[in-house]
């Protein structure tokens, strides 16, 4: 009988110690992350799948507030510490304690495909790196309410139209059913600088240094100048805020007040909460300048972090969570715009019944690829929001009578300038 419990607790004892081994084996790696809606939700039910085909890898998702990401991380990582991933938007800001994945993946030339314009946004430069790839792409681009259109009778402009087309249809529409702001911009650097690029703004030099004002520049500022002193424009919007603060419009277009909205990607999951089917709110496509027919990207990303003891189980996740299974998945259930151009062409079957929300976001997705190169390479400069912050602040005061237009490009340029300077003695 001794015998027999002494044979069972040793038979026992060496399960548990086999369970212990197993268990001590597997990798756990951890994810900093935060949440605009349902991707925490979503991006669980990922690493759920993941871990049922890595038993030897365990995934934590940390979710934090978005002030942690901007604070508290930074800090984390400076000090060499932090996650092994971490969901971030200061793009390149980061950029130095990014792990570089390509020497752990199987097909680098698929990330490079398939994120390559992302890609320049978080390396570190001169180098070749691939970090991680975007779990939300932005893009700007103009909402139309279509039932002002169709109750006034005027035809909406078709694919390929200007700017100057559609100020002219907006103004018609506002005017024949007496709506107060026939077109808005949101008061943002970023949202002017689409347009800009569209009518041929480089915003950079032959050297690759900042060159905010030029002849494209120069074009689209004069046409926002003119429709705000023609009423096409509100100058009680733009007026209403000074220097560089944003001012967006979303309420009063809300409010069935604005015929035309330029903003934004974003507000898909606002517009469908807050204006549903109370008239048609409608994407529309990039209006067009002489150079291009784009708008701006941006976004969030997901990357390694170089100091995690783990870069191969970390490349691991991250080539399996970057591939279109899985990232039209998640693009799809939480509505984010796909940054993966495969998945922009294609199309991504997004898990919303509102027709108004699904156009639009297939609107925005199908600009993707045409985004243009100055966009990319504007959107991942690292002083990007000193030239966002005095192109808006300067044209803003020609606007409203404070500057005459020439001085405004000085004062632009001279702004630029002078904060890149003191930027780089500190």
């Amino acid at each position: 009988m001794t015998m027999r419990w002494t044979s069972v607790f040793t038979a026992g004892a060496l399960a548990l110690a086999t369970i212990a081994t197993a268990a001590s084996a597997q990798t756990e790696l951890r994810m900093l992350w935060y949440n605009d809606g349902n991707e925490g939700e979503v991006m669980q039910s990922l690493l759920d799948r993941f871990e049922a085909e890595n038993p030897d890898i365990s995934v934590t998702l940390d979710v934090v507030p978005y002030k942690a990401i901007l604070e508290s991380l930074p800090v984390q990582l400076a000090a060499g510490e932090g996650p092994d991933i971490a969901r971030v938007t200061d793009l390149g800001g980061l950029a130095p304690h990014y792990l570089d994945l390509r020497p752990y993946l199987g097909d680098p030339q698929y990330w490079e495909e398939n994120f390559g314009p992302f890609l320049d946004w978080l390396r570190a430069p001169g180098t070749d790196a691939i970090p991680g790839f975007m779990t939300q792409l932005t893009v700007t681009g103009p909402y139309v309410n279509k039932t002002l259109f169709e109750q006034a009778g005027v035809e909406m402009p078709g694919e390929g139209a200007t700017w100057d087309d559609w100020a002219a249809a907006s103004k018609e529409v506002a005017d024949k059913l007496d709506i107060a702001i026939p077109m808005a911009w949101d008061r943002s650097g970023h949202r002017v600088a689409g347009p800009a690029i569209s009518m041929g703004a480089k915003m950079f030099d032959e050297n690759g240094d900042p060159a905010l004002v030029d002849d494209g520049l120069k074009l689209m500022a004069q046409k926002l100048y003119d429709w705000h002193q023609d009423g096409t424009m509100s100058k009680e919007l733009w007026g209403s805020v000074s220097g560089s603060t944003y001012l967006g419009a979303n309420e009063d277009f809300a409010n069935a007040q604005v015929v035309m909205y330029m903003s934004g990607s974003w507000q898909v999951p606002q517009f469908a909460s807050t204006i549903g089917d109370a008239f048609d709110w409608w994407a529309v496509p990039a209006p067009c300048g002489p150079a291009a027919c784009t708008g701006m990207p941006g976004g969030a990303a997901l990357v390694g972090i170089k100091a995690t003891e783990h870069p191969e189980e970390v490349a691991k996740l991250m080539e399996f969570l970057a591939q279109e299974d899985q990232l039209s998945d998640f693009y799809g259930e939480t509505l984010f715009i796909p940054g993966h151009l495969g998945l922009a062409k294609t199309g991504v079957d997004f898990a919303t019944e509102d027709p108004r929300a699904s156009h639009a976001l297939k609107t925005f997705a199908a600009a993707v690829p045409g985004i243009s190169p100055i966009a990319y390479k504007l959107q991942g400069y690292v002083n990007n929001r000193v030239m966002f912050n005095a192109m808006i602040s300067r044209l803003g005061e020609a606007i409203v009578g404070e500057l005459t237009l020439d001085q405004a490009y000085e004062r632009m340029t001279d702004d630029v300038a002078k904060q890149i300077a003191e930027k780089e003695r500190k």
